[in-house]
C-alpha cells in the first residue's frame, strides 16, 4: 500500500496536504458495501503535510484511547492486518517521518 502511494506523491511533487478525520471509527474500510458499525468514539481531525506522520499520530491516538470500550476490537483488526507495517514501510522508503508534534486547535 505504501509503495502504491508513490505515484500520487510523485505526481504532486510535495504540493499535498493530508487530512484524516477520526470520526465514526469502524474496523472496516469506508469502501465496504456492508461495513461494520463504528466501534470507537470520535477522536478528532488531523492535518499535516507529512502522510507518514499523520498516520502515525492517528495510530498513536487510537492506542492512547484506553478508556474507549471499542479500542480493543479496533486494534485487534489493525494488528491482525499489520496496519503499523504500512506506516513503517512508508517511512523507510522516504515518504515522511514517524516523528510528529501534535498541536491542539480548539
Amino acid at each position: 500500500m505504501a509503495e502504491a502511494a508513490s505515484s500520487v506523491i510523485s505526481f504532486f511533487d510535495g504540493n499535498l496536504a493530508y487530512i484524516n478525520v477520526m470520526k465514526n471509527l469502524s474496523v472496516d474500510c469506508d469502501c465496504c458495501e456492508v461495513a461494520e458499525d463504528p466501534c470507537m468514539a470520535d477522536i478528532g481531525i488531523l492535518a499535516s503535510t507529512d502522510p507518514v506522520a499523520i498516520d502515525q499520530a492517528c495510530l498513536d491516538l487510537v492506542y492512547a484511547a484506553k478508556d474507549d470500550p471499542g479500542q480493543k476490537h479496533f486494534l485487534e483488526r489493525v494488528e491482525s492486518l499489520n496496519g503499523a507495517h504500512t506506516i513503517e514501510v512508508a517511512a523507510e522508503i522516504g515518504y515522511g517521518s514517524r516523528e510528529y508534534e501534535l498541536i491542539t486547535v480548539e
